[in-house]
């Protein structure tokens, strides 16, 4: 089986080791981008497309509590395996609650491999849906002046390890491909998980309906506010991290569209944060210290981000300007603390059930992604013949030891880190020499 070294296109020091076949393609859309079309591809098998003789060797049952986008990724890895899966759900339409606020997200090379790995088909509608920024320059800047500090090289790690280019997608189109390539028969919708039991032989999930269903093991990707990580470890408020965050959608194309694809604007206690999501549309986000607040603003959300954003440079306050009342959205920014421990026996936490992170840098969804990934290469070990409750509760800890040093690496909580400083803190930071990567 042919190994493959998987560089987070943006992360130049970080590696994740995956084992199968990749095959990789990539379409640049638009005549804007040149229109150029490239194929490259790692030799190997046919990824993670099993023949039925092998689907029969395989019945695992995974119970997955959440239908995000790591619960849908794993069910879709799982699916592919041959696995009994079941993914509980509580509500498809909210997106996890906050699709709407929290708009299109990144998929950076890293997570594009491994979902190719899974299904390249799928893999395919996400690229041909996404709107590529890797191939113009992006970066952080002044918010006051808007020149430019440093640019973050998205294309030349990606195009050397032949991996397919960073890209945003809306939420809802990402969620709608997985759900559809999931299907019915595995995503149970209006099924939210509250409780589990585990015996020795399995673990037993509980609905908030009453229904009760058993499994090998239970998964939980539920979130930040994750009920199964509630039930391991004790419920635990989660901390609010400071910031509060307006993000619009704006159907404006600034004149830097072609050069300028994703940028962050600096300053003091505040950021802005800006990107072509395509089809002629801008998403932002400003973020602002201050007390979380449910109190709405008399003159409306524009008039205050106006107010917080006025004197930045010209491209903060177009994109704002530009944008209409009703497509400005605030929301508060919560975190938990990094535990070293996401399972016990049966069950295992994936994404930000087991490791929230703020929005600074679209890394969240991504390592969900990867999280995924590296769980079903764990249980494909096991999965061959009837595993005891050793094999199975070891392959769950081994995908944690995996995933953990990947998670707290530098390159991704540097960048959380990052926002906490105020703009003079964070000159003389970069003035010392460190680097974002």
């Amino acid at each position: 089986m042919a190994s493959v070294q998987i560089l987070c296109a943006c992360t130049s020091s970080s590696q994740v080791q995956h084992q199968g076949s990749i095959r990789y393609r990539y379409g640049y859309p638009s005549e804007k981008m040149n229109e150029k079309r490239c194929s490259v591809r790692v030799e190997g098998g046919n990824g993670m497309v099993l023949s039925s003789s092998e689907e029969e060797k395989r019945k695992l049952r995974v119970l997955v509590a959440g239908g995000g986008i790591g619960g849908l990724v794993l069910a879709l890895a799982a699916k592919h395996k041959g696995y009994a899966v079941k993914v509980f759900e509580k509500d498809l339409s909210a997106v996890r609650g906050e699709g709407r606020h929290r708009g299109p997200i990144q998929l950076l090379s890293s997570a594009l491999a491994v979902l190719e790995a899974i299904d390249q088909s799928v893999a395919w509608q996400i690229m041909e849906a996404g709107c590529v920024t890797a191939n113009r320059t992006n970066g952080l800047a002044d918010g006051l002046s808007g020149e430019w500090f440093g640019e973050f090289d998205l294309l030349t790690p990606a195009s050397r390890k032949r991996l397919p280019l960073t890209l945003v997608i809306c939420r809802m189109t990402l969620q709608d491909i997985l759900v559809n390539a999931v299907g019915p028969n595995i995503l149970r919708n209006k099924s939210k998980v509250v409780d589990f039991i585990q015996e020795p032989s399995k673990v037993r999930v509980i609905l908030e309906n009453g229904e009760q269903h058993d499994g090998d093991i239970l998964i939980g990707a539920d979130g930040i506010w994750s009920e199964v990580r509630s039930k391991l470890f004790g419920r635990q408020e989660a901390n609010y991290s400071g910031f509060t965050c307006y993000s619009g959608l704006t159907s404006y194309v600034p004149p830097y569209i072609d050069t300028i694809g994703y940028r962050v604007f600096l300053g003091m206690n505040q950021y802005f944060v800006a990107s072509d999501v395509g089809h002629g549309k801008m998403q932002w986000y400003a973020f602002h210290g201050e007390p979380p607040s449910n109190v709405p603003f008399p003159e409306g959300k524009k008039k205050r981000i106006l107010d917080l954003f006025g004197n930045w440079c010209n491209e903060v306050i177009a994109l704002i300007s530009e944008t209409p009342e009703n497509m400005i959205l605030q929301r508060d920014i919560y975190d938990r603390d990094m535990i070293n421990t996401w399972g016990i026996d049966r069950v295992t936490l994936l994404g930000d059930a087991a490791h929230p992170m703020q929005p600074n840098l679209g890394q969240g969804g991504c390592m969900a992604i990867e999280d995924s990934y590296q769980l079903i290469l764990e249980l494909d070990k096991i999965s061959e013949h009837d595993p005891d409750e050793s094999e199975v509760i070891s392959a769950l800890r081994r995908y944690e030891k995996k995933r953990i040093p990947r998670i707290k690496h530098p390159g991704i909580h540097v960048a959380q880190a990052l926002f906490k400083f105020t703009f003079p803190q964070f000159v003389t930071w970069m003035m010392a020499g460190h680097g974002l990567w």
